[in-house]
């Protein structure tokens, strides 16, 4: 691959990354203004919408360093969307177990998305992406595990919740 593909591939690979936490933000907010009755996965939901914003920025940072054109991202966006729209289709009266495996399973693209931008940014130069792209896949990183330590627990209070006809067990 000659140095003008990698850079080409690496612009699009950071205009996806942007793209995905568009789409990452928008999946965290539907989800966490359904989170009435579960208040620690609510409250780590609303911490990682605020990092997500963070990191949009901070992708989009890499982006004008590189001078592209951030149009194409709608098109990416697109893509994503239908991922993030079949992953919502999923969520029934079990909803919060499932929002949360989804959840988790979203963070795992993310930590892999980063782990080869981090990768390319080496191969072209770009110290500075090095740098973003390790911070935001450590953010990540972090959610996933407490999605995964915290799992147990909220499908526990799920299943609690189920067996309360008063209630409702999906919120």
């Amino acid at each position: 691959m000659t140095e003008s593909k990698a850079v080409e591939n690496y612009v699009d690979w950071v205009r996806d990354a942007h793209a995905m936490e568009e789409q990452a933000e928008a999946m965290l907010s539907r989800m966490a203004e359904r989170l009435e009755h579960y208040p620690k996965l609510k409250s780590r939901i609303l911490q990682h919408i605020e990092e997500t914003k963070e990191q949009q920025h901070l992708v989009r940072t890499v982006l004008d360093r590189m001078d592209t054109s951030r149009s194409v991202l709608k098109d990416v966006a697109g893509k994503i969307s239908s991922m993030g729209q079949a992953v919502g289709a999923m969520l029934a009266s079990d909803e919060v177990v499932k929002g949360a495996i989804s959840g988790y399973v979203f963070e795992q693209l993310e930590i892999a998305s980063y782990t080869a931008l981090i990768t390319a940014a080496q191969v072209v130069g770009d110290d500075e992406g090095v740098q973003t792209f390790t911070r935001i896949r450590s953010q990540e990183q972090e959610m996933a595990q407490w999605l995964s330590d915290h799992l147990p627990e909220v499908t526990q209070a799920f299943l609690q919740r189920a067996d309360d006809h008063d209630s409702k067990a999906k919120r």
